[in-house]
Order: C-alpha cells, then structure tokens, then sequence
C-alpha cells in the first residue's frame, strides 16, 4: 500500500501540495486526476524520490521513503516501471533494444534470459515478433505498447502511466485503456497509478480515484461515488463548466 500523510511540497511562494493524504490500495487502478497546475505529476516525483516534500511522510510498503538516502532510493525506484506520455523510445535503437535497456542497466540476468523475458512482455502487450523493427516503423498506438512493455520487462511492482492518452485519437485511447485493465489483471501484484485529466477513461477504467484540487484532496473513492457526489467543485470538473467554484488561473 501506498499512502501519503501530510505531506507537504511548495516552490518558493506556491504550494503545490497543501498536507496532502491519499491512500492508494494495492492491486488496484487508481487514477489520480486534476486540472492542470493541480500537483499531479509533482505527486508522482515525490513518490518516486525524485522530489522530497517539505515535510511529511510518504508510507511505501510500510517504510516510509522520505528517509531513504540516495543509495537506499536508487534501489527503491526499481519498483517502479513507468510509461512516459511520448512513450520516450529511443529511435536509434530496434524495439528489442529498446525493451531491454532497463535489464542490462539494473540487472545482470544472462542474455538468453533476457532476450526470452523481452519476448514474453511484447506478446502481452499483443506485439509478439517485432523485435526487429525500429521506433519510426511503428504506429503511435504501437510505440505505446512497445513503452509499456519496457516498463513491465524488470517485473515492477508499481506501474506509472504519465498522461497515457494524450494526443491520442479515440480508437487508440480505448485501446490503451483497455491495455491498462488487461495488464493490472494478468500482471500478478502489480498496481497501476495513472496520472490524468481524461475524464471517461478514469470513471470506464479506474477502481480507485483521487482528484486533487488546491494542493488537497477534493474527492477519492470509486467511479461510482464520483458519478453521485454532490461536490461542486468535482462536479465542475466533470462537466467542464467554466463556471462554478473552480478556480482558473
């Protein structure tokens, strides 16, 4: 489980995160969803180490990471595999290349185990066999999968996905989707954080949501108590009015 307590993160004036406590369960989808400004990827960078808040505490698996030194959180981020917005392949490098980087970085598996484990995560992201193939051959749709695939080669126990469907059309952004329900249900333990403003695919996809507003917690809970709150700032957002108590800087 992962759950934030009072956590604090300002830049200079601005605080981005006011004591924010959120609890995100294990073996769930849990989106995290906000307008923009709103602290989502500040969030993420803190649960990953990459930023350290200003005071609080960050409870990973019961240990709680704002301790960690840079060694002991070097060793913590591989829980962590992470799809990037732009899928962020490096296009010099074939697919297979691509997809065990991370294994030759943070592992020192033999290469036939590794090649074998490369297979295995393309045919689960349903793109067996195009190893070969190089980032500038491939669709916008397969260039995602090809990202996932790389962030599930090291066997996380925590998924990030950055905005997954941004840009994307709607054809290839069901798709996903659909990719992130498949892979939380035939990953064992995996837990999936998707950072989002895309409001149909967080209520079709996500089990757990936590909206933040203000550098707090306007709503968490399931999609369905978000379909019937009465809040007017989460239901502001949902419709996507301009007027209400929301405010728009």
């Amino acid at each position: 489980m992962i759950e934030f307590k009072n956590v604090r993160k300002a830049f200079g004036k601005r605080i981005v995160l006011d004591d924010l406590s959120i609890v995100i369960p294990p073996g769930k989808i849990t989106f995290i969803i906000g307008k923009s400004g709103e602290g989502k990827s500040v969030t993420i960078k803190n649960l990953m180490g990459l930023m350290h808040p200003d005071r609080g505490e960050i409870i990973v698996d019961g240990e709680d990471i704002t301790r960690l030194d840079e060694e002991q959180l070097r060793l913590y981020r591989r829980k962590f595999g992470m799809l990037f917005q732009n899928a962020a392949l490096f296009d010099s490098m074939t697919v297979g290349e691509n997809v065990i980087f991370p294994l030759r970085e943070h592992t020192r598996q033999p290469l036939p185990a590794m090649l074998e484990r490369v297979e295995q995560v393309l045919a689960l992201v349903g793109l067996p066999g195009i190893q070969h193939k190089y980032p500038t051959e491939l669709s916008t749709g397969e260039k995602k999968r090809v990202g996932l695939a790389r962030a599930l080669v090291t066997k996380p126990k925590f998924l990030l996905y950055d905005e997954p469907t941004t840009g994307m059309d709607p054809l290839v952004s069901e798709m996903i989707d659909g990719l992130i329900v498949q892979i939380n249900r035939d990953v064992p333990g995996v837990s999936s954080i998707v950072i989002s403003h895309d409001l149909k695919a967080a209520l079709a996809t996500a089990e757990n949501i936590v909206m933040l507003y203000q550098g707090k917690v306007a709503l968490a809970g399931s999609p369905e108590e978000f379909r019937k709150t009465k809040d007017p700032v989460v239901r502001q957002f949902f419709s996507g009015s301009v007027e209400g108590p929301m405010e728009f800087l």
